[in-house]
């Protein structure tokens, strides 16, 4: 059938299409195009292809959370933007000129639940995304992006130090896991609760190894095992769904 959709282009950039364009060049296939009418800056396109992106099934949850990450980043400085502008006065449209209608601007994602919502994650992978993506070396983000590892095992190495991350990825698959493992042990007792100005002291306080803090740390290991099992069921499905 040839290349049935056409290529998204901005003036002579090319939007959307490039394999499909690297195919038919390759192989001597015909072509249309068509100019994107509502493009007015490249920001305008970058939220474009974040929402093709995010769309599209064979996106990770890593890539997914970025990217809504990235459209919370240009939607809210452009947002700053607007708002230090002065207003200005609507001039009269000019006879036999038709208006052309723009498209509603996109609403700020305001919250993290807004960014979980966006690239369809839960607002727990989108703290490990934050994390990874502010915090890890570029080793651990590839090591995150290949599949090697999951959201929660990358999150809690980018605690550690750079160095340190950096070894550990060098290292392979099983020494990021058990760096990983270590920073879930030691994390209850490097990162306290902190105690209520108003509430007597616990008995227990003083004890790092108390049933207190074993409880904590065995909640924040469920929750991060809940969210594992999350990634890794939305894995399987897309996997499922690319089969039939």
């Amino acid at each position: 059938e040839g290349c049935r959709d056409a290529l998204v282009l901005w003036g002579d950039l090319l939007v959307d299409g490039h394999n499909r364009y690297g195919i038919c060049q390759k192989h001597g296939i015909s072509f249309e195009t068509v100019q994107h009418p509502h493009f007015k800056s490249m920001e305008d396109v970058h939220l474009w292809m974040i929402d093709q992106h995010l769309g599209r099934r064979s996106v990770s949850d890593f890539q997914r959370g970025v990217l809504a990450l990235r459209k919370r980043e240009i939607l809210e400085r452009r947002r700053s933007e607007r708002m230090a502008q002065p207003k200005q006065k609507s001039t009269p449209q000019a006879e036999g000129e038709a208006a052309t209608p723009l498209p509603p601007e996109p609403a700020p994602l305001k919250k993290r639940s807004d960014v979980a919502k966006a690239a369809r994650l839960s607002s727990s992978q989108v703290v490990a995304i934050e994390k990874i993506h502010t915090q890890a070396v570029p080793e651990v983000v590839a090591a995150v992006k290949s599949g090697e590892i999951s959201l929660g095992t990358a999150a809690a190495v980018a605690s550690l130090p750079a160095d340190e991350q950096k070894a550990a990825a060098l290292a392979g698959k099983a020494e990021l896991k058990q760096a990983a493992k270590r920073v879930r042990e030691v994390k209850p007792r490097r990162e306290p609760e902190p105690a209520e100005d108003t509430a007597p002291e616990a008995p227990w306080a003083a004890d790092p190894a108390t049933p207190g803090d074993e409880l904590a740390a065995l909640r924040q290991r469920v929750a991060e095992l809940t969210a594992e099992n999350e990634a890794l069921r939305r894995e399987v499905a897309e996997l499922q769904a690319q089969l039939v």
